[in-house]
């Protein structure tokens, strides 16, 4: 029996080394190729200009443009064009990911994928772009970027007709439309079409902020967010709207602002019936009707409570008495969006007119008091800086955040109301309302 199985051993040690010699033999022979010596592709696809070395590797890539997808994933139904990447995905569904960065931590499910990943921790960025100067770990990256100067945008969306540089842009895209959102947070329930916008999602509830700006301090949970912040002290604002001369740091914020130039508002909300521009500002919206405000302010005083973490930050602001915003004409304000209200007053600028008497003015709040006046609703104003509040209950209420003077809100509010100066500018018409 032991001889069967040592003669069993040599005979495979012999077929070995034969198959061996045969491989040494056939790279050998492929060394000698011109094309193989000096690195050359001399196979290339006739739909994309793509060049492989191999006819081989130009098949497989030709079985892309052929749209030909035999190969699909049980658990999910996405298909592939060769067996082996099928492999490679199912992997994902097995949550197994052996392959971990020394570095973060990250774990992959092939090597290969964790190799691309400690590019960006070596900062190497061999590949840059001619047109921008813009760097890039790989080439694949290069290129993709390179198809946004090109401006050419082939596939587009059958439902909404918006088009994208890449198919895959496409498909993510699409899956906003189906309503489909498998991927859902454990900590608040929000539920996402993608695993990586879950991913960065969950970044915030960890509360860990790795990217910081050198010149405020401010922190971030993702570099692309640190980047476009960035911009910011740049002062550089490349985008700019064609109708009105404002101008924007990101293209995307551009695209926002012309929609209200555009008087297009098609999210709607159900309950009181206001329109938005954009989704995310009928969500906000939302929250109010909701009555949820998870932000309250820990002090002893007010014990306020905010539906976005922005108001309670701008709420603490008050409190501190900071008015770290100052206009050259002397005038300081808590918030940079009060300052550049102001601003608009030294411009001359009076894009809000009376539809009744057609009067402009610069401020769309001071309009709306301004009409008060047509409709005989009384206008009230803050007695320590002159601000004018639509009724006598804010104005109030305004001393009390602005100036922490008591509302008063129990007592009965007297019956007229002092004019702001802005509104005072017709005394015949406005003899009705007394000053008290």
């Amino acid at each position: 029996e032991n001889t069967k199985i040592i003669y069993y051993l040599h005979t495979l040690k012999e077929q070995y080394h034969q198959l061996k010699l045969q491989f040494l033999i056939q790279r050998s022979q492929e060394a000698d190729k011109p094309h193989r010596r000096k690195g050359e592709k001399t196979y290339s696809c006739d739909e994309c200009g793509k060049d492989f070395t191999r006819a081989g590797d130009l098949k497989r890539h030709q079985l892309i443009h052929s749209g030909v997808k035999p190969y699909s994933c049980d658990l999910c139904g996405k298909s592939f064009n060769q067996a082996g990447t099928l492999k490679k995905h199912q992997l994902i569904h097995s949550g197994v990911k052996p392959y971990s960065c020394d570095l973060c931590g990250k774990s992959f499910t092939q090597a290969g994928h964790l190799k691309r990943h400690q590019l960006f921790h070596s900062g190497f960025r061999a590949y840059n772009c001619e047109l921008c100067g813009k760097s890039f770990t790989q080439a694949g990256d290069l290129k993709r970027h390179q198809l946004i100067h090109s401006g050419v945008k082939a596939y587009s969306c059958d439902l909404c007709g918006k088009s994208f540089t890449q198919a895959g842009s496409l498909k993510n895209h699409q899956l906003i439309h189906s309503g489909f959102k498998p991927y859902s947070c454990e900590f608040c329930g929000k539920s996402f079409t993608e695993a990586g916008s879950l991913k960065r999602h969950q970044l915030f509830h960890s509360g860990f902020r790795a990217y910081n700006c050198e010149l405020c301090g401010k922190s971030f949970t993702q570099a692309g967010d640190l980047k476009r912040h960035q911009l910011i002290h740049s002062g550089v604002k490349a985008y700019s709207c064609d109708l009105c001369g404002k101008s924007f740091t990101q293209a995307g914020h551009l695209k926002n602002h012309q929609l209200i130039h555009s008087g297009v508002k098609a999210y709607s909300c159900d309950l009181c019936g206001k329109s938005f521009t954009q989704a995310g500002h009928l969500k906000n919206h939302q929250l109010i009707h909701s009555g949820f405000k998870p932000y309250s302010c820990d002090c002893d005083l007010c014990g306020k409570s905010f539906t976005h973490r922005k108001g309670l930050k701008l709420h603490h602001i008050m409190h501190s008495g900071v008015e770290s915003q100052s206009c050259e004409c002397g005038k300081t304000f808590a918030h940079n969006s009060s300052l550049q209200r102001h601003l608009v007053t030294h411009s001359g600028i009076e894009a809000y007119s009376c539809d009744f008497c057609g009067k402009g003015f610069s401020d769309k709040q001071y309009r709306n008091i301004h009409l008060g006046i047509h409709t005989g609703i009384d206008v009230a104003s803050c007695d320590q800086c002159g601000k004018p509040c639509e009724t006598r209950p804010s104005s109030l209420l305004h001393s009390h955040t602005e100036h922490r003077l008591p509302t008063g809100l129990c007592a009965e509010p007297p019956p007229v109301f002092s004019l702001h100066p802005r509104l005072q500018s017709n005394p015949q018409q406005h003899s009705h309302h007394q000053v008290c």
